[in-house]
């Protein structure tokens, strides 16, 4: 009999709860880009949360931070989620990849609905390298960039009227995109059916990066040698086609944090999660990355680097001036 509660049915409740957390995030967010860009008098104040959707500024942000101790006053929530996601991937892992990421919420089920059709496919060994490529080229492009800009040179880019509205951009998008755009994503949500996790494994910058930091944590699944009855199932459960079932420390930085493998092994504490090389419950991956990105905005707006301190209509001005009117 199939258990009713495992690191599967967590993994997708927790992607779901934050999914819907962030589609009203939007809903908010859309409120006051409305008001932003003059389209009704009432106003309606940011939602912080949103920010976490500019890592590239908020990369800008880090660097800033670290050289001048200076936070960011434009996208401070941005920082604060940027900072918090880097530091789950040093304690859990790429958690915040397997367990919250809306865009893996969606390959998930893309990938559930592939393996149920009968298209869903693994590369091989050498083609999973090839795959992953190109997303740590994108990572390598935007650290170049960041590392090549001054502080100064930052700091203006951080003033700008585009890095302003840029979160507001990125909603104008989404919401009326063209041919072109609806033509990629459907190209990637059918790559997605065949290939697991098709975004993750090869397009995903910031998940490169996570891997990087990754690499560094304490957390991993482990397998027992001992108890391991070479059923393959974990293996064929890895939606990043890991050879789980050859190793004895799940390390590389291609593994999400999702513990699928922990959830097809059908030999009780065969797999399970080592923290510093003692056994945790598996839980702790999903609930310890929900705690730190919890804590980080409770943290991040105790010591006010959660909420723009920004003139409202300075913030009104700048989206009339840069975008007008209109969605």
């Amino acid at each position: 009999m199939r258990k009713p509660f495992t690191p599967s049915n967590l993994r997708l409740a927790a992607q779901g709860g934050f999914a819907l957390f962030l589609a009203w995030t939007c809903l908010r967010f859309i409120a006051h880009a409305r008001w932003a860009m003059g389209l009704t008098e009432t106003y309606a104040p940011k939602p912080p949360a949103v920010e976490g959707f500019l890592p590239i500024s908020a990369l800008m942000a880090a660097k800033r931070l670290l050289l001048t101790g200076a936070w960011d006053p434009v996208h401070p929530a941005g920082l604060a989620i940027f900072l918090a996601i880097c530091g789950m991937a040093l304690v859990f892992r790429k958690g915040f990849c397997g367990q919250l990421c809306p865009v893996g919420f969606v390959e998930s089920l893309l990938e559930r609905l592939g393996r149920r059709i009968g298209v869903r496919r693994q590369p091989g060994k050498i083609a999973r390298r090839i795959l992953a490529a190109p997303k740590y080229a994108l990572l390598a492009a935007f650290a170049w960039v960041s590392l090549t800009m001054s502080v100064h040179e930052i700091g203006q880019f951080l003033r700008s009227p585009f890095n302003l509205v840029a979160d507001t951009k990125m909603l104008l998008f989404f919401a009326a995109p063209s041919a072109a755009t609806i033509g990629v994503l459907l190209l990637l949500a059918a790559l997605s059916l065949v290939i697991p996790a098709f975004w993750c494994r090869a397009l995903c910058p910031y998940g490169a990066l996570l891997g990087l930091v990754a690499w560094f944590s304490p957390t991993a699944v482990t397998r027992d040698v001992e108890t391991c009855v070479g059923c393959r199932r974990c293996a064929q459960a890895c939606p990043t086609g890991l050879p789980v079932d050859h190793s004895e420390r799940i390390d590389s930085p291609e593994c999400q944090g999702c513990l699928e493998c922990v959830s097809a092994c059908p030999v009780k504490d065969c797999l399970g999660v080592r923290v510093a090389g003692r056994r945790a419950p598996w839980w702790l991956v999903a609930a310890g990355c929900l705690l730190v990105l919890v804590a980080a905005s409770v943290a991040a707006d105790a010591l006010g680097h959660w909420d723009a301190q920004l003139p409202p209509q300075m913030v009104r001005r700048m989206h009339m001036i840069v975008l007008g009117g209109g969605f």
